[in-house]
């Protein structure tokens, strides 16, 4: 036992001698639990494909949390070192860089489903994430709101940080006895610091139900712009085609009049059922970088891949390049989780060298980081082809792929076969 943690013991000596023992061995087990898992160096995956580069160990998950957010710390009111209030998963980050640090906006969920927002911060953006002593504290403007969650962090020009993130409330239309009909709508925050936030009023549309809705970091003619979703129900697109992009004069009085589709829902791909809005939107000199997650049914249940797309710097709801088929997908342990299968990002950082920081949560469970560089994504999103949509033009698709590099391989005497 560490010098500390024995002064800690003997100081209790005496008070309540029937548990102290018990008590501070668990303490002192689950605090060397804790250090470890901060302290964990993370190191690069062997998975490849040229673009992203994987790390072992997630950045956040529930271990991170601290202890005094989840256990009575008094052995007098806890003496068998319970969790009073326990956390069952951290994932789904908003993300940005500000003062050389990286902070993830995090979506923690207790035991009890309900979710609130929580930052942590970190020096290299892979590894060491501590969360601040408090919750994220939003003003409590919405009576009906029972839930929050999947917060997206957008730095705009007008000097705020806009967190838009999931309002939930019960759907009071639905039937009596239906105690799981939900509306989603998107709140908004924003704030200069961090700490201190503003909450405005939800986003208004024309549709029943928003979700994935993200604030586009500069203004387009004069206005705010969003990326939305609509959607007719709380799970099902319904008749919400895609992803939508729509302007709002007054971001203190937020309302979309109109919607426009940009990135739709397409039978038998990776957004056969629906699709959203992931990340905000990454600026270069060849346009806007977007990561969306993509959604189809399988016999196992819906499956979540990320997959990526860039828009006009001028017109940024017109696609001018999509590559086919999905940029990650869940791995390995990343399949098993709350809701399996599932990757989901809405959050990424972007450091001043053009190294590009993709925070990602697998299965609603844990949140992982991958790396790439701005000039990598440019070079998959222009020279990946795009998705032919029928079986037979993707074989002639490949067919021509296997043609050039063997023709490649004899000219250069390349014998890979």
């Amino acid at each position: 036992m560490k010098s500390a943690e024995k002064t800690a013991v003997d100081n209790c000596q005496g008070k309540n001698p029937n548990y102290k023992e018990e008590y501070f061995e668990q303490y002192i087990k689950e605090t060397n639990t804790y250090n470890s898992v901060i302290n964990r160096v993370n190191i690069k995956d062997t998975f490849y494909n040229g673009l992203w580069q994987r790390y072992k160990y997630p950045v956040v998950t529930r271990a991170h949390v601290p202890l005094f957010w989840r256990y009575d710390l008094n052995p007098e009111r806890n003496p068998y070192f319970m969790e009073r209030l326990g956390i069952n998963a951290v994932f789904n980050a908003g993300a940005i860089h500000m003062h050389g640090k990286f902070y993830l906006m995090l979506r923690v969920e207790g035991y009890d489903r309900k979710s609130f927002f929580a930052l942590a911060e970190s020096g290299n953006g892979t590894h060491g994430f501590r969360f601040q002593d408090y919750p994220v504290e939003i003003p409590d403007t919405e009576p009906e709101e029972t839930n929050v969650y999947d917060m997206r962090l957008t730095h705009h020009e007008d000097g705020y940080i806009y967190g838009v993130f999931c309002s939930e409330c019960h759907d009071k239309t639905a039937s009596c006895w239906d105690t799981s009909a939900a509306v989603a709508q998107a709140g908004i925050i924003r704030s200069k610091d961090l700490k201190n936030w503003e909450r405005l009023p939800n986003l208004e549309t024309s549709v029943p139900q928003q979700r994935n809705v993200v604030l586009h970091p500069e203004f387009v003619n004069g206005n705010y712009a969003f990326y939305t979703r609509p959607q007719n129900g709380f799970i099902d697109a319904g008749a919400g085609s895609g992803i939508c992009f729509g302007l709002c004069p007054d971001i203190t009085k937020p309302c979309i009049k109109k919607e426009t589709l940009m990135s739709p829902r397409i039978y038998h791909t990776i957004t056969e059922l629906k699709n959203g809005q992931g990340i905000v939107p990454i600026k270069t000199e060849k346009g806007w970088i977007h990561i969306a997650h993509g959604v189809r049914n399988t016999a196992a249940g819906l499956r979540y891949v990320l997959y990526l797309f860039v828009t006009d710097l001028n017109r940024p709801d017109k696609v001018i390049a999509a590559p086919s088929g999905y940029m990650l997908a869940p791995l390995g342990y990343e399949r098993v989780g709350d809701v399996s299968n599932v990757l989901f990002s809405n959050g990424a950082v972007v450091t001043d060298d053009g190294e590009v920081y993709l925070y990602y949560a697998s299965s609603d469970t844990r949140l992982h980081v991958a790396t790439t560089t701005i000039n990598r994504l440019l070079d998959y999103a222009w020279e990946t082809p795009p998705d032919p949509l029928r079986s037979a033009d993707c074989v002639q698709q490949r067919i021509q792929l296997i043609k050039r590099n063997l023709k490649y391989m004899d000219d250069h005497n390349l014998y890979l076969r």
